[in-house]
C-alpha cells in the first residue's frame, strides 16, 4: 500500500497548479489531504475519478473555506470514519479515517497555535487526540496517522531551532507531546529510514524560504509499531510545489 499525505493549502488552488497531473504520476493507493478549504460540491471530483480515485471522502469544517480533510482511494475501503466524535474537533473537519482489512489510515490536520487562544485550543486537541488514538488502537491496532501535525519534533526538523524556540510549532510543550505520542507506540516513519538534517515539508512564502530550504518538518506519517515489519519506505516529495507544504509518502507491505 502506497500512501501519500499532503497539506494542499486549498484543494481548488492546488488543482489549478497541476495537482491532478502530478498525483497521477505518483500512482498512490491512498491519498490523505489536509486543509482542503472547500466542501466536496465545490471540487471538480470528476478530475480525480478520471485518474482512478473513484472513492473519495470529504470532511469539511463548518466554517466555509477553512480547514477540512479528505481521503482519495483507488479501492473502496471496508469502512470510513468521519471525525472522532469529539464535537469541537469535528466542527473544524480535522480527522477522517479509512479501513482496509487490518490496516487503518487517517488523514489528520492538527491545529496551529498562531495566537494564545488557538494555542490553548491546540494543546487541548493534542491531549484529547492522544486519548482517542489510545482507545482506537485497542480496536484498530494497525493505525497510520498521516497529516500536518503543525509541530517540529527535534532541532533537526527545523532550520533555525534557536530563534524558533518560542514559536508555536516548536514550543517545548508541543515537542514534548509529539515525543510522547511516538513513545505511546508510533513510529515516525521518515526518521525510521532517514536520520539526515535539512529535510522539511513546509516553507514560509516569505524571504525566498523554499529556495533557500529554510523550512520546518510539520508533516508526518506516524505508523503504529505493530506495522514496523511491514514498513518499506517513507520519503518527502519536496519536488511537488502546489502548496506551501510538500507531500510525504509512506509505503507498507
Amino acid at each position: 500500500m502506497k500512501i501519500i499525505s499532503y497539506n494542499v493549502n486549498g484543494i481548488r488552488a492546488a488543482m489549478k497548479k497541476g495537482f491532478v497531473d502530478w498525483l497521477q504520476t505518483t500512482n498512490a493507493d491512498v491519498v490523505c489531504i489536509q486543509e482542503t478549504k472547500a466542501m466536496q460540491e465545490q471540487v471538480d471530483t470528476g478530475l480525480l475519478e478520471e485518474i482512478g480515485y473513484n472513492h473519495h471522502y470529504w470532511y469539511s469544517a463548518e466554517k466555509k473555506g477553512y480547514s477540512g480533510v479528505a481521503v482519495l482511494c483507488k479501492q473502496k475501503p471496508d469502512h470510513v470514519e468521519f471525525g472522532t466524535g469529539i464535537d469541537y474537533m469535528d466542527n473544524e473537519g480535522r480527522n477522517l479515517r479509512v479501513d482496509f482489512g487490518d490496516v487503518s489510515v487517517m488523514s489528520m490536520y492538527l491545529p496551529s497555535g498562531t495566537n494564545m487562544n488557538r494555542l490553548d485550543f491546540k494543546l487541548t486537541y493534542m491531549d484529547d487526540f492522544q486519548k482517542y488514538a489510545d482507545e482506537l488502537r485497542k480496536e484498530r491496532p494497525n493505525l497510520i496517522v498521516c497529516g500536518d501535525y503543525n509541530i517540529c519534533h527535534e532541532p533537526i526538523d527545523i532550520h533555525d531551532p534557536v530563534r524558533n524556540k518560542n514559536v508555536s510549532g516548536f514550543l517545548p510543550v508541543e515537542r514534548e507531546w509529539i515525543g510522547n505520542f511516538i513513545k505511546s507506540g508510533f513510529i515516525d516513519s521518515f526518521r525510521h529510514f532517514n536520520p539526515n538534517p535539512d529535510n522539511y515539508t513546509w516553507w514560509s512564502y516569505r524571504a525566498n524560504a523554499r529556495a533557500n530550504n529554510k523550512g520546518w518538518r510539520l508533516d508526518y506519517g506516524m505508523v503504529n509499531e505493530s506495522l514496523k515489519h511491514r514498513l518499506k519506505r517513507s520519503i518527502i516529495l519536496a519536488e511537488a510545489k502546489h502548496s506551501d507544504h510538500c507531500p510525504i509518502l509512506v509505503e507498507i507491505d
